[in-house]
């Protein structure tokens, strides 16, 4: 035992005082920020604004409907064009449109109903999405016209064109916020997502590492494989474990500061929707069974890792090829993830859950709805227990890869030669 903690030792302090984990736990929270809001601030500079001009000959479409419908969305325009209209077509992309849109001349509220395919005649490629704005704004300038030709007042269009919302009411929690559990479980997945392949993959480069500058030979003289292996995994899982609680630190920090200097009406909003949070859901168990299942799948994982890092020699292809399997699982889970937000109640959903290799991404992506509402106790205990005993038989398994991988060299194993050193007496 003293052994291991001398590894797990070794292994904490020898990353933790790296920049790269200074650096790392910095930057991961501001790259995530500037991931998400960056990407659409980019995309809303970058995005070309697109001006059409509209050649109408049926007479529908008046100037004053036009410029009405235009004052909401200058970005994407439509411009009625009466005049030149010979010209307009032949120069368009000189007179500064993008494109041109004809009306016919027999086009009217009754025969529109089926005649309603028109062509917008362009220069330039443009995608799917690109002309979206402008379809929309004609169907609009389209309802309009229709309901003057029935002769529906204002009145009648207001009462026409109001809608209905549907939001979640959970007779068994009142406090449950479907839209900030779905948040919650979306932000958990991912990051559990990372930290299993972050650190897991971390685990096998330095098996890899130090098998292939032959540290492994001097340090198993000492030590037994299975030690070795435990040690690292365990000293790279706290490593893990403390990023995150300085990133929870960190969270509890700026919304405490937050709640006390708020004082224009963006700042309390925003302290209000992270108090909606608070209130929503029970963040001490999030936080609480994220870190369980976080060590537990990091275990689970990294044992695997760690066996393909024990078997591999300097050939990273051996090691692309070997993992690819326990990296499709991790991927695999995300995907049943993406399914389980939108019905956490669903068979999938329950499955998912209890079964080792997906359950710290699922059960984290369901928790966040309640516990126990919408997690039973008996499912949640149920999968804790098996990824206790998932992440043991892995741990076992990869050891008997471990003992034998660490010390053999200049053979590419496949996974059917691993499984056979596994079960050699």
């Amino acid at each position: 035992m003293y052994k291991i903690i001398l590894i797990i030792k070794r292994e904490f302090l020898t990353r933790v005082r790296k920049k790269t984990f200074i650096i790392g736990t910095v930057l991961f929270p501001v790259l995530y920020l500037g991931l998400m809001f960056g990407t659409g601030y980019i995309a809303d500079k970058t995005k070309e604004n697109v001006k059409i001009a509209l050649i109408d000959k049926s007479g529908l479409f008046t100037e004053k409907l036009v410029n009405t419908f235009n004052q909401n969305d200058t970005a994407n325009s439509i411009k009625l064009v009466t005049k030149d209209i010979d010209v307009l077509q032949q120069h368009f992309d000189s007179l500064g449109y993008n494109g041109y849109i004809v009306v016919p001349e027999n086009f009217n509220w009754k025969t529109g109903i089926d005649s309603n395919n028109f062509s917008v005649n362009t220069k330039k490629t443009y995608g799917i999405g690109a002309l979206v704005p402008i379809e929309k704004k004609l169907n609009k300038m389209w309802g309009q016209i229709k309901k003057d030709s029935l002769g529906i007042d204002a009145a009648m269009q207001q009462i026409m064109s109001s809608t209905l919302s549907v939001k979640v009411n959970n007779e068994k929690d009142k406090n449950a916020d479907a839209g900030i559990a779905t948040v919650i479980g979306y932000v958990s997945g991912i990051l559990m997502y990372i930290i299993l392949l972050l650190y897991g993959s971390q685990v096998m480069m330095g098996v890899t590492e130090e098998k292939t500058s032959r540290i492994a030979e001097v340090v198993v003289s000492s030590v037994k494989p299975f030690q070795l292996m435990i040690g690292k995994i365990v000293g790279i899982g706290l490593v893990a474990l403390t990023q995150f609680l300085i990133w929870i630190a960190c969270i509890f920090i700026i919304y405490n500061i937050g709640k006390t200097t708020a004082g224009d009406n963006s700042s309390l909003s925003m302290v209000g929707q992270i108090q909606n949070v608070f209130t929503s859901v029970n963040i001490p168990l999030v936080v609480g069974l994220f870190i369980f299942y976080m060590l537990g799948g990091f275990f689970f994982y990294a044992s695997l890792y760690a066996a393909i890092g024990s078997a591999i020699n300097e050939d990273m292809r051996e090691a692309q090829s070997l993992s690819f399997p326990i990296t499709m699982l991790v991927i695999f889970s995300i995907f049943i993830m993406m399914t389980v937000v939108r019905d956490p109640n669903s068979s999938l959903a329950v499955w998912a859950s209890i079964i080792p290799f997906s359950a710290p991404i699922v059960m984290m992506a369901r928790i966040p709805f309640g516990v126990p509402n919408t997690v039973p106790l008996w499912q949640l205990g149920l999968s804790m227990a098996l990824l206790i005993a998932g992440f043991m038989f892995t741990t076992w398994f990869a050891a008997r890869i471990y003992r034998t991988g660490i010390l053999m060299y200049g053979k590419k194993p496949s996974w059917k030669e691993m499984i056979r050193w596994a079960f050699r007496k």
